[in-house]
């Protein structure tokens, strides 16, 4: 186990267990085990003195230092709280059939009346108040590693002429974790560039501001002496803006933690020069978006390179950055790799191993750089950073960072696995009209938000999972461990001696053998379990306040590793992947308080009917192949979530409108696996599911649908204009993904609540799709694919259309199609990405630009090209050498991209494709050859000939013979290529982790041939 940190005391997460066990409580009184002897007294006594020690422990909570005496009382509090919990659980549960669980609650009641008296707790705590000192953040550092680029980005940004008439100056905010160097980046801009400007000043905020002090800061800074104003906030606002109206000034100021000091701050700034400038720094991106709402930039700081961070340890550590170190081996690397390009961990680190050569101290410090930062004098910078931001987030959200110390170094959490985690803890506070997961998520943003964690995956501004840093991580076991919150163990050392009792355990179990841990009675009334590894050698822990239950990187369970499992009463969370497991036990029904249930990449074929006693089963997560029993899903009332239900068969696709009686279900993610038969009964069957999936928009209030198809021969397009989702449809997400949609339908404009929209794919869209998708209000993300476009042009129109409208991505997948964005469209569209074929000009079909110089707001632009060329990843048109089409279209676009006022990135990308073939023939071809004439009237509706022009004869003769050239190759060769192929068209950014896994394990299964969109 670590160190604990001692520099700080670490209080927090006992506010944590207070909140559940009062809401406990209170519903102890008004149930009807209160009418039983003595309960109702002891109950309304430890209302009353629970929630008096909740507010007394509010204030420890923002107490960084503490007394043994208090923390002692804090602990002992804590502890009597959890005890008491896991007492009101089992006696809600069993006192009909366990009389001695009256006699546990007063023994209970006895024990907190001999703790200390609350009013000298709130005694010590007034003292404690007075004597709190804020850490800075503000720190000098003597080496600028890796502030060159930042600097020159910045100080052009200083320079820019600022063409808008403005009565505020131009705002620059930049953003980043504490340590990162804002402060030093913002300190060297400043001394470059002040003397460019009439007056200039550099003052700090920090957490717990006194206004008027900054005030007065920037107003000595630009030369106000006039001592009378100092005591008057009004007055020094107003002198302040009098005296900088007609300056061009530069004002930074650093550490902002919220905009309540920048609102008083900006009321002296506003002047008439359209040439002054601020920058601020911030840890939260909430505050530095709320510039840019305003017109201002973000600068968002990133983490040092590694070539830089290596630089920095070694210029730190031996003077030098060139000194040879070979002997230290991979050392120095892997301590890198922990500091993750934070400068201020680096320096720390580094100050630790100064002129130290041996390679046994490296090795000492790497092997526990959390204890040497936790014990050495030299990192209380280090410490005091991470404390300010610690004590900085509210208590709430304290209680789920500290949790995530149950995970190890450089571990991707899964968003809804760890949202779905603190909602079966209590950590989620209730909120009318809310759902628990949504809360979560607003909880899992506010943390990235305030950069205690790193966002991974991130699509359309929302992160699928987190990490969290080493150095953040090592902080929070070390606290997490003084609060008894986590117990971290190895399980080859699994030793425990602490005096109070495990409530939260991690195992990591990476030994060969099944190891034994559960013999010290400390473990009896622990709550969660997460066991990373082997399985432990008893079936199921045996504690009946278990409420977690995470096995699901215990690779090799077992079934019988799940005997007893209806002992676990409380368990609220349950997570299984082992490929070992086949079955769940029937008797799992017996889990009434279960909430969540994850059973992926098991296998497990069907699930027991006795699933449908779970009755506040919320969140469920199986595997496609799994089948669910007759008449089962419609008995799931309770029922939010369902990632993946698999749709084999016709006859399950009929199942389909079970989901119309769930009327709590927000999510669905549908798996199409099934081939439809040529013919008139099939496509009976395939218009049948079609219209069952259309019913659950008009009957339930499904916020999220996900249909994905991985059917070999899905021969027939999706009919929408059979959906008729209600007037009020609460849909906000629809991804339709590898199924073609002959249209758009007209009811989708009305989906008022509609925020992302993915269809892939339109096999030809016309002006009138373009309508129907601008008409809708709150569409925020929109991601389509296509063949081509009618008469071979998609034009996006500067009507009133897409006005909410951000993310933007589209793909045609064929040649001779024109894209247009007129004046005024997407008006704040801010990342577009466009995906197309070039092998001749004409591919493009007399477009050049785009018209991409006619996105107002645009800030990014993704394009990958298709063509006669050589792959690359970051392709730069103006280093080709070769003056071919794929050149000529990026450069076009290149060219109005850095036109463009707003100075947008732009980055190319691209692959090898070296057969060209007209969207209109393609389509032609599939309705001739595959579908057997099922798109005759369409492509009179698409305005295409139905006769072949000489050089699509001349395209498909092309594209013949490549097909042949590619089938000499052998079946080896072929199976390759089939795979490249199958990767190369594969829609980019899936919704979850688990369908990635998937889909490589089909990787070899697709035909090699591309079909029409």
């Amino acid at each position: 186990m670590r160190a604990k940190m001692a520099t700080t005391a670490l209080v927090g997460v006992t506010t944590g267990v207070m909140k559940p066990l009062l809401s406990k409580i209170a519903e102890l009184l008004v149930q009807e085990h209160s009418r039983l002897k003595g309960v109702r007294k002891h109950a309304k006594f430890l209302e009353t003195e629970l929630t008096a020690a909740s507010s007394a422990l509010e204030m420890l909570a923002d107490s960084e230092q503490l007394d043994p005496e208090t923390k002692l009382w804090r602990d002992t509090l804590r502890e009597l709280a959890y005890d008491l919990e896991d007492c009101i659980d089992a006696f809600r549960a069993r006192v009909d059939h366990e009389p001695n669980g009256r006699n546990r609650f007063k023994q209970l009641f006895d024990k907190m009346k001999k703790l200390k008296p609350r009013h000298e707790i709130a005694k010590q705590i007034e003292k404690l108040k007075a004597r709190a000192i804020e850490a800075s953040e503000r720190h000098d550092r003597d080496e600028l590693v890796g502030i060159d680029d930042p600097m020159k980005h910045i100080i052009e940004w200083l320079t820019m002429e600022n063409k808008a008439s403005s009565a505020e100056p131009k705002v620059l905010s930049i953003v980043g974790c504490g340590g990162l160097g804002k402060t030093t980046l913002a300190n060297q801009v400043f001394k470059n560039v002040k003397s460019q400007f009439s007056c200039a000043a550099f003052v700090s905020v920090s957490r717990n501001p006194d206004i008027k002090k900054v005030l007065r800061d920037i107003a000595e800074e630009i030369g106000i002496t006039d001592n009378i104003l100092y005591h008057d906030e009004k007055k020094l606002v107003d002198k302040l803006r009098e005296l900088l109206q007609d300056k061009r000034y530069l004002i930074v100021i650093d550490d902002i933690w919220d905009l309540k000091p920048w609102e008083t701050i900006k009321l002296a700034l506003a002047n008439k020069s359209c040439e002054s400038r601020v920058i601020t720094t911030t840890r939260s991106t909430a505050v530095a978006s709320c510039f840019t709402s305003q017109g201002g930039n973000v600068y968002q700081l990133k983490s040092l390179s590694f070539e830089d961070s290596k630089r920095l340890l070694l210029k730190r550590a031996f003077g030098s950055e060139n000194l040879s170190c070979t002997h230290l081996g991979i050392v120095p690397d892997e301590i890198l790799r922990k500091c993750d390009g934070l400068p201020l961990a680096i320096i720390t680190i580094s100050s630790m191993l100064a002129d130290k050569h041996a390679k046994c101290e490296w090795d000492r410090v790497l092997n526990d750089i959390g204890t040497a930062l936790a014990k050495n004098p030299g990192a209380a910078k280090m410490i005091a950073i991470l404390s300010m931001s610690y004590f900085d987030i509210p208590h709430h959200l304290r209680t789920c960072l500290l949790y995530l110390s149950v995970f190890p170094e450089d571990y991707v959490i899964e968003k809804q696995c760890l949202i779905n985690r603190w909602t079966a803890e209590g950590f989620i506070q209730e909120e009318e009209g809310r759902t628990k997961y949504e809360i979560g998520d607003d909880y899992f943003n506010d943390l990235i938000n305030r950069s205690m964690i790193q966002p991974v995956d991130v699509k359309f501004g929302q992160a699928k999972a987190c990490r969290v840093h080493d150095i953040i991580l090592d902080y929070i076991k070390c606290k997490a461990a003084e609060e008894n919150f986590v117990t971290s163990l190895d399980a080859a050392e699994h030793a425990y001696t602490s005096e109070y009792k495990v409530r939260r355990l991690c195992v990591s179990n990476h030994t060969e053998e099944n190891v034994a841990i559960w013999a010290n009675p400390n473990l009896s009334q622990v709550r969660s379990v997460t066991i990373f590894g082997q399985p432990v050698k008893t079936s199921l822990l045996p504690s009946p306040a278990l409420h977690v239950l995470d096995l699901g990187d215990c690779w090799h369970m077992e079934d019988h590793h799940l005997a007893n499992i209806e002992n676990l009463f409380h368990l609220k969370y349950l997570r299984l992947c082992s490929r070992l497991i086949t079955k769940l036990p029937k008797k799992i029904g017996e889990l009434q308080y279960l909430q969540t249930l994850v059973v992926r990449f098991t296998r497990i074929k069907e699930l027991p009917s006795t699933i449908t006693k779970l009755q506040r089963l919320a969140h469920l997560y199986v595997d496609y192949k799994v089948r669910f029993p007759d008449g089962m899903i419609g008995q799931m009332h309770s029922l939010e979530e369902l990632r993946e239900y698999g749709v084999q068969s016709y006859e399950q696709g009929k199942t389909l409108e079970e989901f119309s009686k769930l009327t709590n279900l927000r999510t669905l993610n549908l798996r199409w696996d099934f081939d439809s038969f040529l013919g008139a009964e099939g496509r009976r069957e395939a218009e049948d599911c079609h219209g069952y999936v259309g019913t659950l928009l008009s009957s339930c209030n499904l916020h999220n649908l996900y249909i994905t198809d991985f059917s070999v021969d899905n021969y027939y397009p999706l009919w929408l204009d059979s959906w008729h989702p209600a007037a009020s449809c609460s849909l906000r997400k629809l991804c339709i993904k590898n199924r073609a949609i002959y249209k758009v339908p007209h009811c989708m404009g009305s989906l008022g609540n509609l925020v992302v929209l993915k269809l892939h794919a339109i096999l030809c869209l016309r002006p009138e799709d373009v309508e129907i998708l601008a008409a809708i209000p709150s569409l925020f993300v929109l991601k389509l694919v296509t063949g081509g476009g009618t008469k071979g042009r998609i034009s996006i129109h500067g009507s009133n259309g897409f006005r909410s409208l951000k993310y933007f991505s589209l793909r045609i997948d064929f040649c001779g199609t024109a894209l247009d964005f007129q004046v005024g469209s997407m008006p704040k569209l801010e990342h577009m990405k466009l995906i197309f074929r070039v092998h001749k000009r004409e591919c493009l079909n007399g477009a050049s630009s785009l018209g991409v110089q006619n996105l107002s707001s645009l800030s990014k632009v993704q394009v990958k090209i298709y063509g006669n060329c050589i792959p690359e990843s970051n392709y730069d048109p103006t280093e080709d050498e070769n003056d071919g089409a794929i050149k000529w279209a990026a450069n076009a676009i290149n060219g109005a991209v850095v036109t463009h006022p707003n100075r947008p990135t732009v980055r190319f990308e691209t692959t090898s494709d070296e057969v060209c073939e007209h969207f209109e023939y393609a389509l032609r071809e599939c309705n001739n050859q595959r579908l057997g004439g099922l798109l005759t009237e369409w492509l009179k509706i698409w305005q295409i000939e139905e006769e072949q022009t000489e050089q699509e004869q001349t395209d498909g003769l092309n594209r013949r013979i490549a097909d042949e050239e590619e089938q000499t190759g052998g079946e080896e060769g072929e199976e390759e290529a089939d795979i490249e192929e199958e990767d190369t068209y594969e829609e980019e950014g899936e919704e979850q982790f688990d369908e990635e896994k998937e889909q490589e394990q089909r990787e070899g299964n697709g035909s090699g041939t591309r079909t029409p969109a």
